[in-house]
């Protein structure tokens, strides 16, 4: 068997475990399926199983790894001009005209299954915390490298002979030179600084309001168009909120 064809046999088997154990779940209840009758139903091994899915949790949440590193992606790969703000916006926006599961739109069998278990409740919370710190990683290392950009190529600022006549040249006069006065002027100016990890977790919290809000009204049965409506609507006024503060922030 060529690598290619081992690679598609193993990508099936582990499909076909997920298919298998989500079924189970939804007809019997997420603590009440075991891993040896996802096993037997897969018609695979019990080690079979927990090779693919170490944690019982993530073969219910089969997309844990494409969600915590979505946020991430999407501000890494951010238009030129376009703040990590505008891009996550943008993508969201997206993701509901396509009712995209990563953002909530599982039908209600699932969606009811996710709330009425604690460890999946769990388990997400984890997710949004591995987002989180996804997003904050990618955020320090863009402005890390805007820190070592060449000082020939910023701007040439004319100073006057007199400090008095010249904020620029005293820095106490200057608040851009005061990190406390002005912290997302210059995030890449103190290796401790904690904007990248303050801004991650406003915007990973705006993702966190927003799915919850299409999850509960999947499980009341509302139609993906009801909520894609509604969706839209809160994700113009939850990410609108942060505007002012965060509109000018990590612009590529």
């Amino acid at each position: 068997m060529t690598a290619g064809l081992r690679e598609l046999k193993k990508q099936q088997t582990r499909q076909a475990i997920s298919d298998t154990a989500t079924r189970l779940f939804l007809e019997r209840g997420f603590e009440a399926v075991t891993i040896a009758e996802i096993a037997a139903a897969a018609q695979v091994a019990k080690m079979t199983v927990t090779n693919y899915f170490p944690r019982k949790e993530d073969l219910a949440l089969d997309y844990h790894e494409p969600f915590t590193a979505a946020l991430a992606h999407t501000v890494a790969g951010r238009q030129e001009g376009e703040s990590a703000l505008a891009a996550l916006r943008r993508e969201y926006l997206a993701a509901v005209e396509r009712h995209d599961p990563a953002i909530g739109f599982t039908g209600p069998e699932f969606a009811r299954m996710i709330a009425d278990s604690p460890a999946l409740t769990a388990r997400l919370r984890e997710l949004h915390d591995q987002r989180e710190d996804a997003l904050a990683d990618v955020l320090a290392d863009a402005f890390a490298a805007d820190s070592t950009a060449d000082p020939a190529d910023e701007p040439a600022v004319e100073r006057t002979a007199d400090p008095a006549a010249d904020p620029a040249a005293d820095p106490a006069a200057d608040p851009v030179a005061d990190p406390v006065a002005d912290p997302v002027a210059d995030p890449a100016a103190d290796p401790g600084d904690l904007t990248p990890r303050a801004v991650a977790a406003l915007l990973t919290a705006v993702h966190r309001t927003l799915f919850q809000q299409v999850l509960d009204l999947t499980r009341a049965g509302r139609t993906n168009e009801e909520i894609a409506t509604v969706a839209t609507r809160s994700a113009h006024q939850v990410f609108g909120l942060l505007e002012a503060s965060l509109g000018d922030y990590a612009v590529r």
